[in-house]
């Protein structure tokens, strides 16, 4: 809870800030001037609002809609030596990292594969693929798993989410000035909203979007570095390198949707900076210079 007030406390100091700089700049008054009548305040406190409200929803529902999503099992009672040993490992780790033990669940695809989440650190859930059972050892599968409490430990679901509500928050707010100026200053429309709005907002959402969207991708593989460093501290530092060799060797986890994004994706190039995960061979050279 202590995060989301910091970001809603966050967007409104950002709010405060951006109105105090548009009545500085004049950009109002610049506005009105060429007949663009917009209330910046107001399309600040909607546009907070929007993006606020969509990844408070999000974080909120991220547990359900990964079991559902995914196909997740969760273990109530174990049915096997592996389930137990699961659930063992996953008490291990959370008592050692100071969080309360998360449920702890299967999903079935033949892809080594792992993620957590959940809204609070205290009630997550972290689970596995039948493939990373299948195809990785104990020991690569214990750092696996340290990696994800990790992640749960750092509150990074939590901090992801809200990342991402402050991002959408500017986004829409000028993608609507866009809008707005194109339909008023070029195209001339003095009442209401013609189709030049609607389009050019449109648009202008998707390029934004994808521009923020690297910020956002920036933050997600610093924090992947984090978790490793953290499964290296859970489950010993040659255990997490040997997970990720593991996944060099021609299994590379394949990317999941949203914030489901799990254990392993590499790349280079510009498409980098679009991907959830740096490559694994810099996470495995982070780790080797980390003594």
């Amino acid at each position: 809870m202590m995060r989301i007030f910091l970001f809603l406390a966050t967007n409104l100091a950002i709010m405060i800030v951006v109105g105090i700089m548009f009545n500085v700049l004049g950009l109002g008054r610049a506005l009105d001037a060429q007949g663009i009548n917009l209330n910046l305040n107001a399309l600040l406190m909607m546009s907070a609002l929007i993006g606020a409200t969509g990844s408070v929803i999000s974080l909120a529902m991220s547990k359900w809609s990964a079991k559902n999503a995914m196909g997740v099992q969760v273990i109530d009672r174990p049915q096997n030596q592996t389930e137990q040993w699961l659930i063992n490992v996953v008490a291990k780790h959370a008592e050692n990292a100071g969080i309360g033990m998360p449920e702890v669940g299967v999903f079935n695809t033949p892809e080594p594969n792992a993620f957590a989440t959940g809204m609070n650190k205290n009630s997550a859930l972290v689970a596995v693929s039948t493939g990373l059972l299948d195809r990785m050892s104990a020991d690569e599968v214990e750092a696996v798993l340290g990696h994800e409490i990790s992640h749960v430990a750092n509150g990074d679901m939590v901090t992801m989410a809200l990342m991402q509500g402050v991002v959408n928050t500017f986004v829409y707010f000028f993608a609507t000035i866009i809008g707005h100026v194109v339909d008023r200053a070029v195209f001339k429309t003095e009442r209401g909203y013609g189709p030049a709005y609607y389009v050019t907002q449109m648009i202008a959402q998707v390029v934004l979007g994808v521009l923020a969207s690297m910020l956002v991708m920036w933050f997600s593989r610093y924090r992947e570095f984090r978790a490793d460093a953290g499964g290296a501290n859970l489950a010993g530092r040659e255990k997490m390198i040997a997970a990720l060799r593991a996944l060099q060797r021609g299994h590379e986890a394949q990317d999941l949707p949203g914030q489901l994004a799990a254990f392993g994706i590499n790349g280079g190039g510009w498409n980098k900076l679009f991907m959830s995960h740096p490559p694994l061979e810099e996470r495995i050279a982070a780790l080797q210079n980390n003594h």
